[in-house]
């Protein structure tokens, strides 16, 4: 039998103590806990990247990464990057460079682009693509999505 203990997280700038089961993924505890739909699931392997979020400014799987390594730690879905109305320069680049086609690794991308920002503010074309290189897009939108994440950079 699993045993639940309190877990203290940040998700978003929020902070959340969850009564679960230490080994519960992130990425269960992001879709279902707190409805952030945002964060997809892929392939539960940590292979395609569409889980991805930020953890301490790192991208991270959240399809295998269990609640207890998260203790104390700050999670950024997202949703936590930006808004409607104050989109985040990543996510206001992805659009003008028309840079998601059906949108699913979309999350995974932004948050990979991210954490790439965070540590290079201007990377070349081949820092993005070896950033992104985990992130599968099945349409093919990866040259649209390494413009995006260059305009992004020269926009800071």
């Amino acid at each position: 039998m699993a045993t639940t203990t309190r877990i203290p997280i940040t998700v978003n700038g929020t902070g959340h103590g969850f009564e679960l089961d230490g080994d519960t993924r992130l990425l269960d505890v992001l879709r279902d806990e707190l409805k952030l739909k945002g964060t997809r699931f892929g392939c539960g392997e940590n292979q395609c990247g569409a889980c991805l979020v930020l953890v301490n400014g790192f991208a991270v799987a959240s399809c295998d990464t269990p609640l207890w390594v998260l203790a104390g730690k700050q999670v950024t879905t997202v949703e936590g990057l930006g808004s409607r109305a104050a989109p985040h320069r990543l996510q206001r680049a992805f659009i003008a460079e028309q840079a998601g086609q059906c949108g699913y690794c979309s999350s995974g991308m932004l948050i990979a682009a991210a954490a790439l920002l965070e540590r290079c503010p201007h990377p070349t074309d081949a820092q993005i693509r070896e950033a992104l290189d985990r992130n599968l897009c099945r349409c093919g939108s990866h040259n649209r999505i390494v413009r995006a994440v260059l305009r992004a950079a020269s926009s800071s």
